[in-house]
């Protein structure tokens, strides 16, 4: 399925993604999302075949920063086996920490990309991110590193992306770009994406429209509404 290629560096692409809440050393909490998009896009592409998708996903996190997570998403069939049936359902369980170091806030990870009942099409990747906030704006420079391994055909994969997003509290809608590059076993030749969008909170709901688009396939409008918990 990606044949191009945490959390919030797995969703950065795609749709809104969860925040950490670090409440204090020593304390614990959990957020949820869950919501629709009109496609999946990840790194560009469509994992969803060009249909809409279903996705949920859950935090926990702790004072110090670290945290483990679960997101889950519907997919176009893929793996599929000799039996002619594959996996519809991507689920990428992340470990990791975010804090701040150095005057920057990090958030760095393990994440690993699993899809029931496809045949080895299993995965892990290892993201990281450093971003700092200047007002409104946040810059942010991603890179996720998956090593060689039997789903990537015994190669690696390396994806490195950078974004901007603009949240004023004297505006209600948020906005956000991005491009990214990526080469090694999902882009042979090296693929370039990118998106741009904005987002508008009604309580607990945010409504999304962005336009995602790569040097590898067909860009496209893309429409999302997720509930946070």
């Amino acid at each position: 399925m990606k044949a191009s290629g945490f959390l919030v560096g797995a969703m950065a692409l795609c749709g809104p993604g969860l925040a950490f809440a670090q409440d204090g050393d020593g304390d614990w909490s959990v957020e949820a999302t869950a919501g629709v998009v009109s496609d999946y896009r990840y790194r560009g592409l469509s994992l969803s075949g060009g249909d809409p998708a279903a996705q949920a996903g859950a935090t926990l996190s702790h004072g110090s920063g670290f945290y483990a997570d679960v997101y889950v998403s519907s997919i176009e069939e893929y793996g599929i086996s000799d039996d002619g049936e594959g996996s519809t359902l991507e689920t990428t369980l992340t470990l990791g920490w975010a804090g701040a170091w150095l005057g920057l806030d990090w958030d760095a990870g393990l994440a690993a990309y699993r899809y029931p009942g496809g045949e080895d099409v299993d995965y892990v990747e290892v993201p990281v991110q450093a971003s700092r906030t200047f007002g409104a704006v946040t810059a942010t420079l991603g890179v996720s590193y998956a090593p060689e391994q039997g789903a990537l055909g015994h190669e690696d994969n390396r994806y490195v992306w950078t974004g901007l997003d603009y949240a004023s509290e004297d505006w209600p809608i948020s906005l956000g770009a991005a491009v990214g590059y990526e080469d090694g076993a999902w882009a042979p030749d090296g693929k370039t994406d990118w998106r741009i969008g904005g987002f508008l909170p009604l309580g607990a709901l945010t409504i999304g429209v962005e336009w995602v688009d790569s040097d590898a396939d067909k860009g496209a409008v893309v429409g999302s509404l997720f509930a946070s918990f």
